[in-house]
């Protein structure tokens, strides 16, 4: 049976990007002049664009027209317990996690905050409702691609009452959160515990990682609650990943696993 004409044209184009012929960032004809190549309505031929925004091959830029997305390769986070990693610098672990997988990160200069903790933030922290805390807010990048949104969250007594003041600068801090805690105030991260779930991406999330409208790429918020030797909370971390460009492993204590798959 001959395919619809739509079809035709979907993996006429496919085959094209496939090929390279039709580029990352390539505008794609428009629907008028895709009509008359292939002496089709304009109905198809949107059908066609319609199924190649599907299959994430291509997406539509309002006002400008459709262009080939970038080829998206998924980075690989390893969730792994390894307490020989416990209190070392986690920012440094990030960047030298993605520079093992032969990409190259990049994140912005922290954004600092205040609020009133209020509900997750709240609960995984352990404090009463509405106590300050404060939130260090990047945007982090693998080859100039956006990756992930991170923020994480310390009691503001932290900076009040025992002095940390580094965390209130808006700046990184290269040993990284983790170590600057344990080497000023000898708060030790002994621990944490990870919480993933899956939702639809708000709209600041859908513009950032440029994902379609529909919702039907969905991310993965990571909440990891980091607890010191007393067993307290002290820091919540909370990770937004689209599921388009993400996976997650976590290997058992077995040495003979190997780090990714075969």
């Amino acid at each position: 049976m001959t395919n619809p004409k739509y079809r035709q044209i979907a993996d006429s184009l496919r085959e094209e990007i496939d090929a390279g012929v039709l580029k990352a960032g390539t505008q794609l004809s428009t629907e008028i002049e895709l009509s008359g190549q292939w002496r089709a309505s304009r109905s198809t031929v949107r059908e066609a664009i319609k199924l190649l925004t599907e299959l994430g091959l291509v997406e539509a830029r309002p006002g400008q027209g459709t262009f080939v997305r970038a080829k998206i390769v998924p980075f690989v986070t390893d969730l792994s317990a390894d307490p020989a990693k416990f209190g070392e610098r986690d920012g440094d672990l990030y960047s030298q996690s993605v520079k093992a997988q032969h990409r190259v990160p990049d994140s912005t200069t922290p954004r600092v905050e205040t609020h009133l903790a209020v509900g997750e933030v709240a609960t995984e922290l352990e404090l009463p409702a509405r106590s300050l805390v404060l939130s260090r807010h990047q945007q982090r990048f693998i080859d100039g691609q956006p990756y992930s949104l991170q923020t994480s969250f310390f009691s503001m007594d932290l900076v009040t009452v025992r002095g940390a003041d580094r965390l209130i600068v808006a700046e990184d801090i290269r040993e990284g959160s983790t170590q600057y805690l344990r080497d000023a105030l000898g708060v030790k991260e002994a621990g944490y515990r990870y919480l993933i779930t899956v939702r639809t991406p708000d709209r600041i999330e859908t513009t950032f990682f440029r994902l379609p409208e529909d919702g039907r790429v969905g991310v993965f918020e990571n909440l990891r609650t980091s607890y010191d030797q007393d067993g307290n909370p002290f820091r919540l971390t909370v990770t937004v990943c689209p599921g388009d460009r993400n996976e997650f492993v976590m290997n058992g204590p077995d040495p003979d696993i190997p780090d990714e798959p075969h």
